[in-house]
């Protein structure tokens, strides 16, 4: 009997470090500028929870409920992100280790996923993308370890972690598919195939994601519309053209030597071929198929960047001052998150951000409460003109979930918006009679029989972002009731 290979795969201290830094330093400043608008959107879903939203799956909404347990501040939608996003670090350093690497390759890894400036945006924004992250890095640990350590109970770990993502964003099946095609076409590993326990992980992820699969066929595949919606919206000429520099700007200074390492280490290794033909099939899908979206590919990056942390430590301990190359890489890391940090995290003051290039992500959460202020305003002095708007209705859920999480000081009328679940929550007992619109003058005008713009707004301190020059302007005359003109309004993208 040949005795089994003991490997230590710990993760080490630095590593830890590592991750309660970013912990640290995301919630340092998680209260700077605002809600994010999808933070908007899913505070106002958690007070509607279902097993399934026109956009997304029912989970980040029902942990924006959490909220409810430290108020409706950005810090308390924050939290779990934040702690998502140190997960992922030891996550990282915990591949290297399944990749055989040694401590500096541990600490590395964990290093290049703590200032990748896809990791510190997306764990900033408390929506769908860090938990997915999260359950892609999960799913990919427990498969590498099933396969590389002969482990195969890990694979029930791994279908726990998939049911729980999708459950969280369908995107987690892209890695499911291509992991299983990775694994089929490698020899080394296909034979698993023929055992129970991947085929167990399977069905645990179904059998989790069930209660949305049911949701979804009893609405009629709405994700079906909005995937439709995304690549039409994601496939410009510019999109296809920035799509695969953008994979190496979004991994950061350090990791753009370490992607190109790892997918070559991924490839060349046998025992880890699975992995190379899984994020070489996500990053093609990604890049054809809605290229808009590249940080859609971001979820196996934490694989590549451990895979390529293995041959920098071997570089390091090749040459003839290790020290000094030590101190090269630690350069490199410290020169790229200067360099992104303003761009990626709300660090500098609001006055400021117009100055900074590359900055429309946090920027977006500058003006909510100036927006709704200004929403208000228009309303009292309609109001006072004796013409009291009887509903509010906007473009988009950002808008209609600013108005509510900010409008309630200012008792405003009820905001409805053909956005997405807004659209499918519907017009509740809103009045047409006089309709306050914001960034929606396109959607009323058919079928009112009057519409005029009263104002423009814009974010303070010249800040641009996604929601610069807002018509807000006021309708009257409708042709039908809210209830008729309904389904004109549906909107899904």
């Amino acid at each position: 009997m040949v005795p089994a290979v003991l490997h230590d795969d710990r993760v080490p201290l630095a590593a830890w470090v590592i991750a309660a830094a970013f912990v640290v330093l995301e919630l340092a400043v998680s209260d700077r500028y605002g809600f994010q608008q999808d933070e908007l959107y899913f505070l106002v879903a958690s007070h509607h929870l279902a097993f399934g939203y026109v956009d997304q799956p029912p989970l980040a909404v029902l942990l924006a409920r959490t909220t409810d347990l430290f108020g409706v501040n950005p810090t308390a939608i924050r939290i779990l992100p934040a702690l998502a996003g140190g997960a992922i670090v030891v996550l990282a350093a915990r591949l290297a280790a399944l990749f055989d690497g040694g401590r500096a390759a541990r600490v590395i890894a964990a290093l290049a996923v703590a200032i990748a400036p896809v990791f510190l945006g997306a764990m900033h924004v408390g929506n769908t993308t860090p938990y997915d992250l999260l359950a892609w890095t999960v799913i990919t640990v427990c498969a590498a370890t099933a396969l590389l350590r002969d482990r195969p109970r890990w694979w029930i770990g791994a279908g726990v972690a998939a049911g729980l993502g999708i459950e969280n964003e369908y995107l987690v099946l892209t890695l499911l598919a291509a992991l299983v095609t990775g694994i089929l076409v490698t020899p080394a590993h296909r034979a698993v195939m023929k055992t129970r326990w991947p085929w167990l992980g399977g069905i645990i992820a179904l059998v989790i994601w069930l209660p949305n699969l049911v949701w979804q066929f009893a609405s009629e595949w709405p994700q079906l519309t909005m995937a439709s919606a995304l690549h039409q919206q994601n496939t410009s000429t510019a999109d296809y053209t920035a799509g695969l520099p953008a994979q190496l700007v979004y991994a950061g200074l350090l990791g753009i030597p370490l992607v190109i390492a790892g997918f070559i280490t991924l490839w060349r290794a046998a025992r880890l071929r699975f992995l190379g033909v899984t994020a070489t099939l996500i990053l093609i899908y990604v890049l054809v198929w809605i290229p808009g979206k590249v940080y859609y590919v971001d979820g196996i990056l934490p694989a590549v960047l451990a895979a390529g942390s293995v041959p920098a430590e071997r570089w390091i301990a090749k040459g003839r001052r290790p020290r000094a190359r030590r101190v090269a890489i630690g350069v490199l890391a410290l020169a790229g998150t200067v360099v992104i940090l303003p761009s990626t995290l709300p660090l500098l003051p609001i006055a400021s951000l117009h100055q900074v290039s590359g900055a429309t992500s946090i920027a977006d959460g500058v003006g909510w409460p100036q927006l709704t202020a200004e929403v208000a305003a228009q309303d009292t002095a309609l109001t006072r003109a004796g013409h009291p708007p009887t509903s509010i209705f906007t473009g988009a859920y950002a808008e209609a979930g600013a108005l509510h999480v900010h409008g309630r000081p200012y008792h405003l009328p009820p905001v409805i918006s053909g956005h997405n679940t807004f659209w499918l929550w519907g017009p509740g007992d809103a009045s047409d009679t006089t309709v306050l619109y914001v960034d929606a003058a396109g959607q009323l005008k058919p079928y009112f029989a009057s519409c005029r713009q009263l104002a423009a707004y814009n974010p303070p301190d010249q800040v641009k972002n996604d929601w610069n020059d807002l018509a807000i302007g006021v309708c009257t005359g409708p042709s039908a009731s809210w209830k008729t003109l309904w389904p004109h309004m549906k909107h899904y993208d």
